[in-house]
């Protein structure tokens, strides 16, 4: 599968097993990420607007980021 591009619509990638985070609530404040096919990374998508446009990151994107939200680095944008 050749790579997809960020913005690809969540329709035209293959079917995909998307979570949620369980802090997410029943309004819909959230989005969902899913493994791609063949460590091929991880898409990122609102869950409001399953068939909007995903965001495709590397393993290493993703986990630098949850790190450091982890590591509270970004604290201050929800305070």
């Amino acid at each position: 599968m050749q790579q997809p591009q960020n913005g690809v619509p969540s329709s035209d990638l293959p079917p995909l097993k998307w979570q949620k985070s369980r802090r997410s609530n029943p309004s819909g404040n959230c989005v969902e990420l899913a493994e791609l096919p063949g460590g091929g990374g991880i898409a990122m998508r609102n869950s409001r607007h399953p068939e909007g446009p995903a965001l495709i990151y590397t393993v290493d994107e993703i986990a630098a980021f949850v790190l450091g939200a982890r590591d509270g680095d970004f604290d201050h944008l929800i305070t």
